[in-house]
């Protein structure tokens, strides 16, 4: 029955992050009712500290989790087959209190009214979202977001950890996925001071993120040093890195 009950944990978990996934395109995009760039509400002032403690809570959560120290505490009280699962509904229940609770600034930074310019931008913003969801399939979909290891357990097979594997566009840069975040967030053919913030925040973030996820992966996939020094971090065409020190996620368990 604990294998039964732990396999629908993870697929309800699962459900709410594909529903907040494609939601958080809509939100971002100005495509659902309340989007992102929806009239202000509150002054600036408050507005502006509401949506930086909401976005410090998202980063907080996505990475305090995610950290290995974290991971063997946190399974003294979460069943291994279930972290993953409880990480991404952690992530998933932190968006959805960011889109309910966001406050929009207001103010226009960039317009743009040519057709062919707003063209161009839309297509950089789906082509963002498409190459984040490309990428976690051309790894191993299901393992980053925990129904692999919830269906093993069902099974009663032990899991084993994923080989480590560069295909398609990790063969360019190190994070693909990461290239589409930027892509998704930065796209848009109408730049308020709202999406502004959240652009500039999420990207300090994910930079900082792909520190702390190569600090921690170098201990465990020694592979990465030599594919961090031919392959560039997000940039195709600029080198790999030459500090030795870190390497890079470029397999599923890389968030």
């Amino acid at each position: 029955m604990s294998r039964i009950i732990a396999f629908v944990y993870g697929g309800v978990s699962y459900a709410i992050f594909f529903a907040t996934f494609l939601y958080a395109a809509g939100f971002v995009g100005n495509f659902v009712p309340q989007g992102m760039d929806a009239p202000p509400v509150s002054p600036f002032g408050t507005s502006l500290l509401v949506n930086l403690g909401l976005l410090g809570l998202f980063a907080v959560q996505h990475s305090v989790m995610a950290r290995p120290a974290f991971k063997r505490v946190w399974t003294r009280i979460v069943p291994e087959p279930v972290e993953r699962s409880t990480y991404v509904l952690a992530s998933s229940l932190a968006l959805i209190l960011l889109f309910w609770q966001w406050r929009p600034l207001g103010g226009v930074v960039w317009d743009i009214q040519n057709p062919a310019g707003r063209a161009v931008m839309y297509a950089g913003f789906a082509f963002g979202w498409l190459l984040v969801l490309v990428t976690t399939f051309l790894l191993n979909h299901f393992e980053l977001f925990g129904l692999r290891q919830v269906w093993l357990y069902l099974r009663g097979r032990p899991y084993t950890p994923l080989p480590f594997k560069t295909p398609g566009p990790y063969r360019l840069v190190r994070h693909p996925l990461y290239v589409g975040w930027f892509f998704a967030f930065w796209s848009t053919p109408t730049m308020t001071a709202t999406h502004l913030l959240f652009a500039v925040m999420t990207t300090a973030y994910i930079l900082i993120a792909i520190r702390l996820e190569e600090h921690d992966l170098v201990n465990a996939l020694p592979e990465y040093a030599e594919y961090r020094r031919r392959v560039p971090m997000l940039i195709p065409g600029t080198g790999g890195a030459a500090d030795e020190r870190v390497a890079s996620p470029v397999v599923a368990r890389a968030r």
